[in-house]
């Protein structure tokens, strides 16, 4: 098993179909084009002798060739996130080396002439031929080989470097995608970073159904929309916090019309119910699923389809309608247990952390190892429950408050607030108590101006009241990475500096 397989039937079926669009360049390149120089370039990697190919960039053209020729030429792939700041690019590509790095112009002349380090500006990479044209070295089919490596974001310390072997990705495309599903006019807006997770799954599953994709550098709603339009997108994967502001975009300018846009996938942190029906209304005829999934499980694993965004929103049944709010069913070949803090599975309904089994699960880090347990589940370390088939997350499980010894879920809390017709947005966190260890405060974005004490009294009729925020604080906005990711740290950190 290769990616590179994944590629090759692509070019077989259709060598002069549009693979991948850079708009800002205004350039593009066939999936036989992608073929011919995955090839060539995979060539110069193995004869640079480096034993990672390194990416710093945002997203453009030389970002496909990157993964597809690393693969041919049998070394792993390695995307970092150039918002990093100088000194941790550093650190990371100290334990990179020998390392080819494909970077732009300005960052490659500071860093040209390091050892162990082959740096090449993007678009040479892409201008590049190789020396034997008649070279006929081809890919391992080594399930086991490494194809990816993803750092996590390395919030809680030192970036771990997740391990995605070419079994993992394989199989989650053909688990999950159809082969030429899509017709030569359909085309996938992608505009998360190409150093996550879901920008590794937008390139392979759209060669292998034979999407067109459009690449977006830097998201901006307004351009989003503008681009949708223009180049008649039909399909497209954000994460909540860029739906939500294509949402808002969308209020500011009435008459934006998207009537190719068929369908859109979303994901990468919670989605608040409220930001996914204002959605469906303002998209009646676009198609909506949720998709959950970790890096270390080679993307998505659990689906919130279509039909089931639809029939919760229409639906009068309160359980039916709070689906909308969940991360959907396993998908095939995926299994899911809630566990508590012991490892022992929690019964249908409980609140505990997600474990996840299947053959797309890597669960490995290079330098430590396997984390799968002797059965092969791996502990996501998300908090969350399973109610009728369905999964609803709570956030991290390292997240949860305790308080007088009882563990409270921020989620939780958060799901009760997100209800009240005030609330756009909400985050919970437990702060330092003398009385009870750790106190629930809260803090929200409004659309209206609430009392504390109503909003207070809303969590008490719903939950118990020990769960209600004993501090609420109003905020313009709330603290997200790129990738969608709520910062609780920086919320509880700006907390307990404004006590001081």
């Amino acid at each position: 098993m290769n990616i590179m397989m994944l590629l090759e039937m692509a070019a077989s079926a259709y060598p002069d179909r549009t693979a991948f669009y850079d708009p800002i360049e205004d350039e593009s390149t066939t999936y036989g084009q992608l073929l011919d120089d995955a090839r060539s370039r995979s060539q110069m990697l193995r004869e640079s002798g480096a034993s990672r190919c390194v990416l710093l960039d945002t997203s453009n053209l030389s970002i496909p060739i990157a993964l597809f020729s690393s693969s041919w030429a049998g070394i792993p792939y390695v995307p970092i996130n150039y918002r990093l700041t100088d000194d941790e690019i550093d650190a990371l590509l100290e334990r990179l080396q020998p390392a080819y790095l494909i970077t732009d112009d300005k960052l490659a002349a500071k860093y040209v002439g390091r050892r162990e380090l082959q740096v090449v500006r993007r678009n040479d990479f892409r201008a590049a031929t190789p020396v034997n044209p008649n070279d006929d070295f081809h890919w391992s089919m080594e399930p086991s080989e490494v194809s990816v490596l993803l750092f996590t974001s390395g919030t809680t310390g030192v970036p771990k470097a997740a391990v995605m072997r070419q079994r993992h990705l394989v199989s989650y495309i053909l688990s999950s995608v159809e082969f030429m599903s899509s017709g030569e006019d359909e085309s996938t807006l992608v505009s998360v970073p190409p150093y996550h997770i879901a920008g590794i799954g937008a390139i392979l599953s759209s060669v292998y159904s034979g999407r067109r994709v459009v690449q977006m550098a830097q998201f901006d709603a307004q351009e989003w929309l503008r681009l949708a339009k223009e180049q008649n997108v039909t399909t497209a994967f954000v994460v909540p916090t860029m739906l939500a502001r294509i949402v808002n975009a969308m209020d500011e300018q009435e008459s934006t019309q998207l009537p190719h846009l068929q369908s859109i996938a979303y994901g990468g942190g919670k989605m608040p119910r409220r930001v996914v029906e204002r959605a469906l209304e303002r998209f009646p005829n676009t198609e909506f699923t949720n998709a959950y999934g970790l890096t270390e499980t080679s993307s998505t694993v659990t689906v919130l389809g279509p039909r089931e965004h639809r029939a919760a929103m229409d639906s009068a049944d309160s359980d039916i309608r709070r689906r909308l709010a969940s991360a959907g069913v396993p998908l095939p070949g995926i299994e899911l247990d809630i566990r508590d803090s012991r490892g022992r599975s929690l019964p249908d309904g409980s609140h505990g952390e997600i474990y996840v089994r299947g053959d797309q699960v890597s669960g490995e880090y290079e330098g430590r190892g396997s984390l799968l347990d002797e059965n092969g589940w791996f502990c996501t370390r998300d908090a969350g429950y399973i109610e009728n088939g369905y999964l609803f997350l709570e956030g991290r499980s390292d997240d949860v408050i305790v308080r007088g010894g009882e563990n409270l879920s921020p989620g939780e809390i958060e799901d009760v607030l997100l209800e009240h017709e005030s609330v756009d947005d909400a985050a919970v966190v437990g702060v330092p108590s003398e009385e009870w260890g750790e106190a629930v405060a809260a803090v929200l974005v409004v659309n209206q101006s609430v009392a504390v004490s109503d909003l207070q009294q809303w969590v008490r009729e719903q939950m118990r009241s020990s769960r209600v925020p004993e501090s609420i604080e109003f905020w313009k906005e709330l603290p997200y990475n790129e990738t969608g990711k709520l910062l609780r740290r920086v919320i509880r950190n700006q907390l307990l500096k404004a006590s001081d």
